[in-house]
């Protein structure tokens, strides 16, 4: 075997680094039974390497490319031009020249080839690169083909190939080009075939592109295709395209565009009988590959030829399942405003915490309603309650329910679990126990709350190796009693009742939209707003000190505390970020994975806000804001009372106004609480955690304490007991969580891998208005600051923030904006809850909300009807 030229059937799959993806993936193709492979043979990358051997201009220019950013456009375009310039002109190594001849007179040199490039990093599971490097079709002749070898080399350096390796983090110098050299097929027609359905995901629905002539014109979005949906040895689906043009190969070499025939532009490319035929190809093909498959095929003389088959990167997995039920999922991350992928530790203790029924996809988790839904009094419940936080899980529920085959109606109800952990999903205080409107009866609550927290925190000092993990599970326990107290629950649910009876009545009675958003600002006791508002008492302390200013500037080390002393006001600016950290410094973004960096770790995270308040607000702004919503509350109070009592039975209406008011001005406040206690317990359990991940790092039995993180409670216990771990176990779950960071996980999906997206049923909003959930009253006009990451935000005093989502560590920036835009959120998520106690119009769970809107842009927003428009 040599190594500079392997044909398909000597490749294997285990040298990705010799034959690239694509060669691969061929290779494997090449040895399913029945399959038509259009034979060929792969130019190694150990020829690529030899042409660029010693090559001393090829190594400066590579070292040049490899200091640029994605952003040196005009860079990039100069540089990888020299590279490919001197690649079309480099001279092939004599024995591969000697290699590939061999090889063409063994296959026939008069023959048409197709040559094709295959890069190292390309077709891999997790990074498809498709398209990035140059094919090229219907070339005749040894001298033709050794040119376009170097062509295909050259093409390692396109200017998209190359920005496309720096966004995903591929070393330039460690990706190399094999070259296929594949016998041409000249088909009647050709496409592409994917064994799920690329809109929806569904992996039962395999759909068919087919046009006329060669795929280039396809791939190339040159015509339009047909395309055809198969489902179970069934034809679901056909849409017949006009197909006006064609690629053909030319006798001479090469390819040209034709027009098709008038008589056969709106003609079925495929057969019924041939459609059926392809589809049983893909599925072979994807039951030898292993996961779902994008196949490119044509069709000569009645015979199917697959000429490429890749994994599809874009499919989001499917949670695991023990049976071969239809299953329905809903995701936890919407409802907890965290759709990152959360690490498999931060996993554990979330499966710890919650009572729901979970399962994990793609480093998130979902609920399986699917009990829920098989009960007709659960399905009720279900769709109300998610329906009402959050319309577009409302809407794609209803679509799987009105499919009356998906989940069968069973006639006796289940027991029904709440999908969401801190029971704030589906419930209903009607059914519960009424409870007396007493503030006290919170006060109790949180007192309760944190002698316990205090407890804890003391206790878990004293406890180590197996100890500690017994100990935390039993203290989880604790954290549960807490979570699910039934008192606890009673004032959420009469808090949230209470809010939407105000909604309904003064709607119907006096024709006030959302009135509970004006009588909820400024509620006493909400630990996450008070937290917002302290920030800027700790900016009130900084900022008569020009030296601690000019530092906090130009901080970015994480000593900053220790340095802070040195300076004039230092000590007064350290205690007040002291005194903060110590009642908050457990939260961050994306706190309920407990493997997040939080405040107290990381203080610097903070200081951009600090500086922000210090530039926007006058001293004791956070006064000024608490005391000013509580006017407006108040004002709103009376104005709606007064206008009760002049209607028919006013005097008994505004009476039970006023009860409801009182129970929002009460209980609202008490709703962030729960968590706020659940945060300060992750926060203890991880830092004991990582005490016993520093003599694991000692021991040699990791690199880095974080490493913990890719292990599950369960398995590090064994680690901790043991002191084994297998080193692989980490370097690849680190791989899999990056692949995840790519993944947009859907808010509903089903077992079959389907992604039902619902829709805002919305008329009348203007045309090109952008739709989401009306969370917080209010019409407000500003600058949109399209944020992502809470360390880069930049904001000023009436901006409108859009983001993807907040959870309460983004608390301190909503005093400086006058509005709020994510792309995920309910009418009960903490951002929605927090925007309307600072009066701020919100709209949340607006779909590719930070796409559509560009940073910058001027927008109006229409908190009280839900939508935004760009001005």
């Amino acid at each position: 075997m040599n190594a500079l030229v392997l044909d398909f059937q000597e490749m294997e799959k285990t040298q990705l680094d010799l034959v690239g993806g694509k060669g691969v993936n061929l290779g494997e193709l090449s040895k399913i039974q029945g399959i038509q492979v259009p034979e060929g043979f792969c130019v190694t990358t150990v020829g690529y390497q030899k042409a660029i051997g010693q090559n001393e201009t090829y190594h400066a220019l590579l070292k040049q490319l490899t200091m640029l950013q994605a952003e040196d456009r005009d860079q990039i375009g100069e540089t990888s031009r020299q590279i490919r310039q001197l690649m079309i002109g480099a001279e092939i190594p004599s024995d591969v020249v000697q290699v590939v001849t061999h090889y063409l007179s063994h296959f026939g040199e008069e023959q048409a080839y197709a040559v094709r490039s295959s890069a190292t990093a390309e077709d891999l599971p997790h990074a498809s690169f498709a398209g990035q490097q140059d094919s090229y079709l219907n070339i005749i002749g040894p001298e033709a083909i050794l040119q376009h070898i170097r062509k295909c080399w050259a093409s390692l350096f396109t200017d998209r190939a190359v920005i496309y390796r720096m966004q995903h983090g591929f070393d330039h110098s460690q990706v190399y080009l094999s070259v296929i050299v594949q016998r041409m097929v000249f088909p009647e027609a050709s496409g592409i075939l994917f064994t799920a359905d690329p809109i929806t995901s569904n992996r039962k629905v395999l759909s068919i592109d087919a046009s006329f002539g060669l795929g280039e014109a396809l791939v190339s979005g040159l015509v339009s295709a047909d395309n055809y949906q198969v489902q179970e040895g069934q034809i679901v689906d056909k849409r017949i395209a006009a197909k006006k043009l064609a690629i053909y190969g030319r006798k001479e070499g090469g390819t040209e565009t034709r027009p098709i025939d008038p008589d056969l532009q709106k003609t079925q490319t495929l057969t019924e009988e041939q459609i059926l035929q392809l589809a049983s190809i893909g599925r072979q093909i994807e039951a030898y590959m292993g996961c779902p498959q994008d196949i490119e095929w044509c069709l000569a003389h009645d015979t199917f030829y697959i000429v490429q088959s890749r994994p599809i990167t874009t499919l989001y997995p499917i949670p695991e399942a023990n049976d071969q039920e239809n299953h329905v999922y809903v995701s936890v991350g919407h409802q907890q405003m965290m759709t990152d992928p959360i690490k498999p530790l931060g996993l554990s203790f979330y499966l710890l915490t919650t009572r729901a029924p979970m399962r994990k996809a793609g480093g998130r988790l979902f609920v399986d309603v699917t009990p829920m839904l098989a009960s007709p009094a659960g399905r009720e419940t279900l769709v109300n309650t998610l329906g009402h936080s959050d319309p577009l899980i409302k809407d794609a529920l209803t679509t799987l329910i009105e499919r009356e085959n998906f989940i069968t109606l069973l006639p006796h109800d289940l027991n029904e679990t709440s999908p969401n952990p801190s029971h704030k999903g589906v419930s209903s205080a009607g059914l519960q126990a009424p409870i007396d409107n007493d503030p006290a009866i919170v006060a109790e609550l949180i007192k309760s709350s944190q002698a316990s927290i205090e407890e804890l925190k003391h206790s878990i000092q004293t406890k180590s190796g197996s100890d500690l993990f017994d100990f935390i599970l039993e203290d989880m326990q604790q954290l549960k009693k807490i979570l699910f107290d039934p008192q606890s629950t009673r004032v959420i649910m009469t808090a949230m009742d209470a809010s939407s009876w105000i909604n309904e009545n003064m709607k119907e009675w006096l024709g006030e939209k959302n009135a509970a958003d004006t009588l909820s600002q400024s509620v006493p006791g909400n630990i996450t707003s008070e937290m917002g508002l302290a920030l800027l008492d700790v900016a009130d302390v900084i900022r008569p000190y020009p030296e601690v200013i000019a530092y906090l500037q130009q901080v970015t080390d994480d000593n900053l505390l220790d340095d802070l002393v040195k300076l004039e006001g230092g000590r007064e600016a350290q205690a007040a970020i002291c005194d903060y950290l110590s009642k908050y410094g457990m939260r961050c973004a994306g706190e309920i994975d407990m493997t997040r960096t939080r405040w107290s770790e990381k203080p610097a995270i903070l200081v951009p806000m600090i500086l922000g308040h210090i530039k926007s607000f006058e001293p004791h702004a956070s006064h000024r804001k608490f005391e000013q919503g509580r006017q407006e509350a108040w004002n709103k109070e009376q104005e709606l009372l007064d206008r009760l009592k002049r209607l028919p039975d006013g005097e008994q209406k505004a009476k039970e106004t006023k009860q409801r008011i009182d129970l929002i001005r009460n209980f609202s406040g008490y709703r962030e609480y729960p968590k706020y206690g659940m945060i300060n317990r992750y926060f203890a359990y991880k830092q004991a955690l990582l005490k016993e991940a520093e003599q694991l790092v000692q021991a040699g039995i990791i690199h880095e304490k974080e490493d913990i993180f890719y292990l599950t409670f369960e398995e590090l216990h064994e680690v901790v007991s043991t002191h084994k771990l297998d080193d692989q176990i980490i370097s690849a779950r680190k791989e899999t969580y990056k692949c995840y960071e790519k993944l947009t996980p859907p808010r509903v999906m089903t077992s079959d891998g389907e992604i039902i997206a619902g829709k805002y049923n919305r008329e009348h909003l203007p045309a090109e208005a952008i739709a989401g959930l009306a969370v917080s009253s209010g019409v407000i006009e500003g600058r949109a600051r399209v944020i992502l990451n809470l360390e880069a935000a930049d904001l000023e005093e009436g901006d409108i923030l859009v983001t993807a989502f907040t959870d309460p560590s983004w608390t301190p920036l909503f005093v400086s904006i006058k509005g709020l835009v994510t792309e995920v959120g309910g009418l009960m998520t903490h951002g929605a809850v927090i925007a309307r106690e600072y009066g701020l119009p919100a709209v949340v769970g607006v779909e590719n909300a930070t796409k559509l809107i560009k940073d910058g842009q001027r927008i109006r927003l229409h908190g009280t009807e839900g939508y935004i428009e760009i001005l």
